[in-house]
């Protein structure tokens, strides 16, 4: 007599001949080119039971599976997927570039898809590159919609997206200030929520924000854009606050001037002479930081400052 296919929630496991289910409940095999491979999980009797995929949160296969897998699903890695918004150029890129080494798998996101595509291309294969206008909370959300499909669910996030628009406040056209606020500070917001309700389902996750020195001590000529760093630091630790229960992280990294496309302009050898270690700062330096407050589980709602000293300056 064959043996019953056993059923779970009103759901028949998928025999190997069996049409894929729709991605709310198996989901489809990944491409190679993602090198994803699926887990092979197994009764007691050494029957096979089902074809389960790595991005799937521990929680889901629990609420499937039942008791009798319990200890042996609650033992299994989760994969690591972070979506790095701004990930294209500077900070961003030096952060994608560190968490492809610690085998995380990227969602590249920037305005400009070619670049963006680019860069994923030079991290090598199982990377995706997307483009986003983050001050559109529909265009966000299409974008984790995406990421989800190809990559899963996203289990960390970095927001390094960010313009400035250096000069003084009476010299400030409006349209400015708003692109400024609009692309710093909502667009982080907009972002952090269509991942934290991501997070949640996954039972947890981390968040890092990118602000600026300049939003916690000020600067002449760039009034607008401390402004818009400053609101990240009080969003960052509110944020924290809200979610922690739910096994979530948010922090943030405050960096000092580093050698970006958005210091270029700057004149290296005068500034750093206000700098206790007397240099502009490397975007790896600052990544470093980064993947700390990522992969680090005890640390919520900090503000790491990565500034080669300045801070220490009245």
């Amino acid at each position: 007599m064959a043996r019953a296919r056993p059923r779970v929630a009103g759901r028949d496991w998928p025999s190997s001949t069996a049409p894929w289910h729709s991605a709310r409940s198996f989901q489809s095999p990944p491409s190679r080119a993602l090198g994803v491979n699926a887990l092979r999980m197994r009764q007691p009797d050494g029957a096979c039971a089902a074809t389960l995929w790595p991005w799937r949160s521990g929680a889901q296969w629990l609420e499937c599976l039942g008791g009798a897998l319990r200890p042996r699903l609650e033992r299994l890695p989760m994969a690591k997927v972070c979506a790095v918004f701004g990930g294209s150029r500077g900070i961003g890129k030096a952060v994608a570039q560190l968490l492809v080494q610690k085998g995380y798998r990227l969602a590249i996101i920037a305005r400009n898809l070619e670049v963006a595509q680019t860069t994923a291309n030079h991290l090598g294969a199982g990377h995706l590159a997307l483009s986003c206008d983050v001050v559109k909370e529909q265009d966000v959300q299409n974008t984790f919609e995406e990421m989800e499909r190809n990559l899963g669910p996203i289990n960390y996030l970095v927001n390094a997206a960010g313009i400035n628009r250096d000069g003084l406040l009476l010299r400030t056209k409006t349209e400015d200030m708003i692109s400024q606020i609009h692309t710093n500070l909502l667009g982080t917001m907009l972002t952090c929520k269509a991942a934290v309700r991501s997070m949640i389902q996954q039972q947890g996750g981390a968040i890092v924000n990118i602000g600026s020195i300049v939003g916690l001590k000020g600067n002449p000529g760039q009034s607008v854009y401390s402004a818009s760093k400053a609101g990240l630091v009080g969003f960052s630790r509110s944020l924290a606050k809200e979610v922690a229960r739910k096994k979530i992280r948010v922090n943030m990294v405050a960096p000092g001037f580093v050698r970006t496309d958005m210091t270029a302009h700057l004149k290296e050898e005068q500034m750093t002479k206000t700098i206790p270690l007397g240099r502009f700062g490397e975007p790896h330096e600052v990544a470093q930081a980064v993947i700390f407050l990522l992969e680090s589980p005890y640390v919520t709602g900090h503000i790491l400052v990565v500034d080669g000293g300045l801070q220490l300056l009245a």
